[in-house]
Order: structure tokens, then sequence, then C-alpha cells
């Protein structure tokens, strides 16, 4: 046998491994995909853990595929040895350019192990990101914004970062309606006007304790925060069932209010410019 027909064998091998590294990889998904929606359905259980060792017997198939056709391959078991020479090298090397492979890696065992977020939970990680979590993988976590955009996080950025999770306890959630009124203006009204349209808003809910309740408090309260340099600063708030009707209900309240506003004459706490005719 000539030298390229060595070579074209050695490709025939190589190409037959991985095919049947892929067929064992679908099959083994395939199993333990039926398992997890089983479970998740009959046992209700956390799906998390099972979608990451889904992902972690892909990356086990392939590599032990690569180490049959290394080892099975003569020239490659010749680059090995070569390489095995400079073997202190080669560590500092692939030490180095794949620190963050294996960062992403031991950070996604983490998130596993000790569960900040499980599939299907609301989280806000950092100041940049925000939606469902979607999948949990060896390198990454997936999440699905409010825009329907699917965005992919190295789980080592996510275990450096301060997690929020809207899901882990109870979802109800305090919205902040802040409004800057001017100084010249009726505070006290501007108060009430904020106070009836959160009241009067679909999605407002009360949620005063039974302390709250015997001093009688308000579903809705709103509050001077401070003096800035163009008006006061007032907030109101506002309880929703869960984060995405919050977000609804802020942007329809400021916009009723605004309307009351301009209704009854009263301005808006906002930089102005004196002009002076000469």
């Amino acid at each position: 046998m000539n030298l390229v027909d060595k070579q074209w064998e050695q490709v025939g091998f190589s190409l037959i491994v991985l095919a049947i590294a892929f067929l064992v990889s679908r099959l083994l998904r395939f199993l333990i995909g039926r398992f997890i929606r089983g479970a998740a359905k009959k046992l209700k259980v956390d799906p998390t853990r099972y979608n990451f060792f889904k992902n972690a017997v892909d990356f086990i198939i392939y590599l032990i595929a690569a180490i049959v056709i290394f080892r099975s391959i003569p020239s490659f078991r010749a680059v090995g040895t070569t390489l095995l020479t400079g073997a202190g090298v080669l560590a500092a090397i692939v030490g180095f350019a794949s620190q963050s492979a294996f960062s992403n890696i031991i950070s996604g065992f983490f998130l596993v192990i000790f569960k900040p977020f499980s599939v299907g939970d609301r989280v806000k990680i950092g100041q940049l990101y925000t939606g469902d979590v979607e999948d949990i993988t060896l390198r990454h976590t997936i999440i699905k914004d409010f825009e329907n955009r699917r965005i992919v996080i190295p789980n080592s950025v996510i275990s450096n970062e301060t997690i929020i999770n809207s899901t882990l306890t109870d979802e109800k959630i305090c919205v902040f309606i802040e409004v800057p009124v001017a100084f010249q203006t009726q505070v006290d009204r501007a108060m009430e006007i904020i106070q009836q349209e959160g009241l009067n808003h679909p999605y407002c809910i009360d949620n005063r304790s039974p302390e709250e309740l015997t001093k009688g408090e308000a579903p809705v309260m709103v509050r001077i925060m401070t003096f800035g340099d163009f008006g006061v600063q007032l907030r109101g708030y506002v309880w929703a069932a869960n984060p995405t009707l919050a977000f609804e209900l802020k942007c329809d309240v400021l916009k009723s209010i605004h309307l009351r506003f301009q209704q009854e004459n009263i301005e808006f706490g906002y930089p102005g410019r004196v002009l002076i005719n000469r």
C-alpha cells in the first residue's frame, strides 16, 4: 500500500470515528431529552441539571473520539511524541490558550451545583442582561430577552456578576414612578395624581402587609424624595404581579400622569434657560 492510500485510509478511519461519535451523541441526546421531559412533567423536577448533563455527554463523546483518532493513526502518534518532548512549553501554551474555556466549564459546574437560577427562571445578570434562561451548557448560558433575542453569555462572566432571580422567590415587584415637578407647582396635587393613576391601572396590586393595613396606608404610596436643582423629585410606589406586567404598568402610568399634568397645568421640573434681550 503506497503513501497516498495510507493517507486516504487514515482520513476514512477518522471520518468513520467522527460519524460514530455523532450518531452516538444524537442518540444519547434524544434519550436524555425524553427522560428530561418525562421527569419534568411527572415528577416536577428541575430540568437544569439534566440539560447540563446532556451537553456534558456530547463533550465526553467527542473527546473520546479525538483520543481514538490520535492514538490509532501512526502519524498522529509521531506528532504526539514530538510534542511530549517539549511538554513544558506545550503545557504553558495550552494552559494559557484554554484557561478561558476551562474557566467557563468550571463556572458551569458551579452554576448547576449551587443553582442561582434554573432553566425557565427570569433573571437579571449584572446591568446588561435581563430575560428568561433557556439553556445552561458547559461553556455558556442562553437567555431570551424581552425583544425575543437569544443572548449567549459565557459562564465565567455570569460567575463574576450579581444575579437577580425574579423567579427564585416571589415574582411581585415594586415599580418606582419617578416624577420631577417644578418648585412653584402644587406638590400635594401632583402627589394625588400620581397615586390615582397608579391605583387606576389594571396591573396594580395591593401588596400591603398587615401592619401597613393597620396603619391605614394606601396601596400606592407617593413620597418626596429630594429637592433637586430644577424642582421636587416625587416617587410613587406601585406593585405589580411580575416584572413583565411591571414594565407595562410603568409605561402606561407615566403616560397618564403626563396627560393629567397637562390638563391641570402642573409643571414638570426640568432645566430651563433665561433669555436676556439686549
